[in-house]
């Protein structure tokens, strides 16, 4: 991107010479600088802006985006402030767990995407400089089951923030996708450049349409916009409703878990910490394309019948196996290329399940001693 498209740093600048003190609540004491970025990510005129940066982070209560509000703070990014509806999906007093650490030094915006109304007052309110948009419906099975939700809530919800953004002059929009998005793609690892001609889900469909919007903003109205193919994302705060935490509950209360199929899909599993350098990456990303994909994952593809083996490790239990039919929907394999995101954002994931799992059963053993289902 010219430098001429890096006025919305300008323009904060600007605007923090007027504001004499930040309305950042006790921020940490910035550490040392943990992201070495490449060139194209011009890291140091982005952490000069850093301290001056309204960041909202959608979902921000959430398994990834509390890790993320937790790292923003930690690299004393700015102001940050999070929108998340604390909904029913799944226990909320996991995410009222999730946020402890930083609720008081974070504004929280309680509501819906789909309330219009809500969201243009918030942004109204927050005039946010960057938006980490990571709130949605989630799951492939679910969606097959509750499709009009999830149109509703990522295709709607999406449509609202960046519709929000356009009016209030939000200049960086980073959108949380998915590698269900390339179905069942014949070549593997997925690339980014890969054609995508057909979505096997309801919920792959919702995050290419998000994909699309977003591409839609930056051609018509200059948000710079990034897009992340998130695959298989696990680690401490995930939701109870997927596949590890799932196993992990049972084999720990001594029930038969489902298992699809042979136990021969696999997946790239991305451990949480990782996915969030990536996020950061993309936040920091101010040149190249207007609007941008890049794949994160864990660049190690592990087959459900290890997967299983990994958790009965960490738990200390076999589990007990109750065989099922393949699920329609599921594609059979998952990997990434992140190539470019290497190369660009300088992303590159460093956490195996050999250590990644025992640390998420960690953190499902504190909640269970805290008396919180999860």
């Amino acid at each position: 991107m010219p430098e001429g498209n890096h006025s919305w740093i300008n323009d904060t600048k600007q605007a923090a010479k007027a504001a004499p003190t930040a309305s950042f609540h006790n921020p940490p004491q910035k550490v040392a600088n943990s992201l070495n970025h490449t060139q194209h990510a011009r890291p140091s005129a982005f952490r000069r802006s850093q301290a001056l940066m309204k960041i909202l982070v959608t979902g921000g209560a959430g398994f990834i985006g509390s890790h993320t509000v937790e790292r923003l703070l930690r690299e004393g990014a700015g102001d940050v402030c999070i929108l998340d509806s604390f909904n029913d999906y799944y226990n909320p007093e996991i995410k009222r767990a999730n946020i402890r650490s930083f609720k008081d030094q974070v504004a929280i915006h309680e509501g819906d995407l789909t309330d219009k109304a809500f969201i243009d007052a918030l942004f109204e309110k927050e005039k946010p400089d960057a938006v980490i948009h990571l709130a949605g419906r989630a799951g492939v099975r679910p969606s097959i089951e509750q499709p009009e939700l999830y149109i509703d809530v990522n295709i709607k919800g999406t449509f609202n923030l960046l519709e929000a953004a356009r009016r209030t002059g939000t200049k960086h929009f980073v959108f949380a996708s998915s590698s269900s998005v390339y179905g069942v793609n014949k070549k593997v690892p997925f690339c980014e450049t890969d054609p995508i001609l057909q979505t096997i889900s309801p919920y792959a469909m919702t995050k290419m349409a998000g994909e699309q919007m977003c591409s839609n903003y930056s051609h018509l109205y200059g948000i710079k916009t990034v897009c992340l193919r998130f695959f298989t994302v696990y680690g401490p705060r995930q939701r109870p409703d997927l596949a590890i935490s799932k196993f992990t509950r049972r084999i720990q209360d001594g029930q038969p878990i489902d298992k699809y199929g042979a136990g021969h899909t696999a997946r790239d599993y991305t451990f949480v910490t990782d996915i969030v350098d990536g996020i950061l990456g993309a936040l920091n990303y101010s040149d190249g394309p207007i609007c941008d994909i890049f794949n994160l994952g864990g660049s190690q593809t592990v087959t459900l019948n290890d997967m299983i083996a990994t958790i009965e490790k960490a738990v200390g239990k076999e589990a007990i196996i109750n065989a099922m039919p393949e699920q329609p929907g599921d594609v059979p394999l998952t990997s990434a290329d992140v190539e470019k995101a290497t190369r660009i954002l300088n992303f590159r994931p460093t956490t195996h399940t050999d250590e990644g799992i025992p640390r998420f059963v960690e953190w499902f053993n504190q909640m269970r001693a805290e008396g919180i289902a999860c």
